[in-house]
């Protein structure tokens, strides 16, 4: 008899996209899903698309607000479910509270804030053997001090239908290859190409042939505006499409992208677990932390020495980390990360 198991998520989509190998260790050995998942409304979406979930509860309550009676009325609902086990992915006490109120009988994660008794299975996090945060997730899954098999690349499953019914509401056509730029990033400015350097690359890609679409969260329509104003005549015929899909759907639009260029942000894991040809530009953040773990991935960063500083804004306030990083180097990552996709397999005849 399996253990039906609950995951309490992440609040950060791309890292709710890299607990995707930690369920896919869970469900390995069984053909039905035996995961649940606890997460906030904007991940629901990405739960949705991975295979071995069961159902997913949504936790309304925002971040500081304890909201006692509601916590209460999502435990009874868990409970319901019977669950044997809860994973709990955040450090917060807060996002123990709700399987100790379940009454699940075993309650893992890592040692954080006071949440000892909320948890019965608390583990010591070893950073240095453990660097990336996919690896301390799919660590959870095993016994205390088991060995962490190197984890599989997150995998998303797009909604065919979903897509087919977007691209009609949005009148988009595939006639032509689609490069996708992702100019957004929610943790702040440190984290995003500048918009001229979009817009350059998109004129580029667009003149190889490709149409751009810019994708992005209605917070992203800002950046967007920048690139379609700083490309000029060329944006004109970019398809900004920024706060006009749901997270679901832009998930499903990745997936037809011939490339996609995009900040250290959700939608570039998204773009990872879809399996397209990936451009991955890393600035304040860290490639070692949270890289795109994917095949046809490439990072384009520069080596400075106060980079990465996880900072939501650049402290020295010079931003080189970004602004060093130029279009042309991105064009030329863009157009081998897009040739290498197409290789044949090493040892095809």
């Amino acid at each position: 008899m399996p253990e039906r198991i609950l995951i309490v998520a992440p609040s950060w989509v791309g890292d709710a996209i890299l607990s995707e190998p930690l369920i896919s260790l869970l469900r390995e050995p069984y053909a039905d899903p035996i995961v649940d998942v606890l997460a906030p409304p904007w991940c629901a979406a990405v739960y949705g698309r991975m295979r071995g979930v069961g159902q997913v509860f949504e936790n309304p309550i925002g971040h500081g607000r304890l909201d006692w009676p509601r916590r209460k009325a999502l435990a009874r609902a868990i409970r319901e479910r019977r669950p044997t086990r809860a994973i709990v992915l955040p450090n917060s006490w807060k996002s123990a509270l709700i399987p100790w109120l379940a009454g699940i009988p075993r309650r893992t994660g890592y040692i954080g804030e006071a949440r000892w008794g909320l948890l019965n299975d608390a583990r010591r996090l070893d950073r240095k053997a453990l660097p990336r945060l996919v690896e301390r997730f799919a660590a959870l899954a095993l016994p205390p001090g088991g060995l962490v098999p190197m984890p599989p690349g997150p995998v998303l499953v797009p909604d065919a239908g979903n897509r087919a019914k977007a691209m009609q509401a949005l009148d988009l056509r595939t006639d032509r290859p689609v490069a996708i730029l992702c100019p957004g990033a929610e943790y702040g400015p440190a984290k995003r190409w500048p918009p001229n350097y979009f817009a350059e690359l998109g004129a580029q890609l667009q003149a190889d042939g490709m149409q751009v679409w810019l994708i992005g969260s209605p917070n992203d329509r800002l950046p967007a505006a920048s690139v379609l104003q700083s490309a000029g005549e060329a944006g004109r015929s970019f398809y900004d499409l920024t706060g006009r899909t749901d997270l679901g759907t832009a998930i499903d639009l990745l997936s037809v992208a011939r490339v996609v260029v995009a900040n250290d942000s959700g939608l570039m894991h998204a773009a990872a677990a879809v399996g397209v040809p990936l451009v991955a530009l890393f600035g304040s953040s860290s490639p070692v932390f949270t890289p795109p773990i994917s095949p046809v991935a490439q990072v384009a960063r520069i080596d400075i020495a106060c980079s990465p500083c996880f900072k939501r804004e650049c402290p020295l306030g010079h931003f080189k980390c970004m602004r060093d990083l130029e279009p042309r180097v991105v064009y030329d990552l863009a157009r081998s990360t897009i040739a290498g996709a197409q290789l044949p397999p090493a040892d095809a005849s």
